[in-house]
């Protein structure tokens, strides 16, 4: 008998509590409090959280996988900043390559998101270009040539940080840590010399925004992939970030699904901040036979080279 397929299902939280106090005993102790965004629907999934507040809205971009096409898109949803009651979305970018980890930040002025996009081989910057950020333009390639995982980036004591990692084989993008650095936003961006500057499974992919700790100290959330990816999150905190070394170690803290769910038990792998709020994700495993038969159509769909609709399961 044929074992039954196993999907990944993520939902996106959104936490009452800054980034820099978020620990396990304070994420079970909000567990009521957390903010779930609306079910993606049938075959898909959010992930992947990060947040811009803009007057009375907050504006949540996640990553929309959807399993009937295996390609992820970039939503933008939006909530009521003080209520977090949910007003809308729409999909703001899509490629015909996968987008997922929609990293945004305001720099200058302006508004610019860093999606992963390591099947076009790229860590490209795009930039806001209409006040509702529902529109934006390519505006730079930061890294080409590169199949870059989940690079995220910080302004710190005068130079911009990219932490990230590549993809390869034996599981490289869940056990190593890479560094960039450059003197601006748009480079010219420097591989750091000691590459990759970190290497352990339980604690090495980018998982959300880094930020400086009141210890003045930057702090990168990280993937532990230990028990599987995205299984758990910590925190790799760098003792020194410096252009001729680096020094970091992770931290005793660990976010599990657990902590916040009931049936989203499987993973975190996700940690941003967004002024008093954090947004994580959190995994939970469906093993459908239903999942063959998707699978199944869409290699047919390939063969034969008929457009990308949406099969009714």
């Amino acid at each position: 008998m044929f074992k039954r397929p196993r999907t990944d299902f993520w939902a996106v939280g959104i936490v009452p509590a800054p980034i820099e106090t978020i620990d396990a005993q304070r994420l079970r102790a909000l567990r009521e409090r957390i903010t779930w965004l609306p079910d993606a629907g049938p075959w898909r999934y959010l992930a992947d959280p990060f947040a811009l507040r803009r007057g009375d809205a907050l504006h949540v971009f996640v990553e929309a996988f959807d399993y009937r096409t295996k390609h992820g898109t970039i939503e933008r949803h939006e909530l009521d900043a003080a209520t977090l009651q949910w007003r809308g979305a729409r999909t703001v970018l899509a490629r015909p390559f996968h987008l997922s980890y929609p990293m945004v930040f305001e720099h200058q002025g302006e508004t610019f998101m860093m999606p992963e996009s390591n099947q076009a081989g790229e860590v490209a910057l795009y930039r806001a270009t209409d006040a509702s950020l529902d529109r934006w333009q390519r505006a730079h390639v930061l890294l080409g040539g590169l199949p870059v995982a989940d690079a995220s980036v910080l302004e710190h004591e005068g130079r911009w940080w990219m932490f990230f990692a590549l993809v390869g084989p034996g599981g490289r993008d869940r056990r190593e840590l890479h560094l960039a650095h450059a003197p601006a936003l748009t480079g010219p961006w420097q591989f750091h010399h000691r590459n990759p500057v970190h290497i352990n499974l339980g604690g090495a992919r980018p998982a959300g925004q880094p930020f400086v700790g009141a210890d003045g100290r930057v702090h990168v959330p990280v993937q532990d992939s230990s028990a599987g990816y995205g299984s758990a999150l910590r925190l790799l905190r760098f003792e020194r970030l410096a252009v001729d070394a680096v020094e970091c170690a992770l931290l005793p803290l660990r976010l599990t699904g657990d902590l916040v769910s009931d049936d989203h038990v499987a993973g975190l792998h996700t940690l941003s901040g967004c002024g008093p709020l954090s947004l994580i994700d959190v995994k939970r495993i469906d093993r459908s036979r239903s999942k063959q038969w998707l699978d199944l159509k869409r290699r047919l769909r390939r063969l034969v080279g008929r457009p990308r609709a949406l099969p009714t399961i």
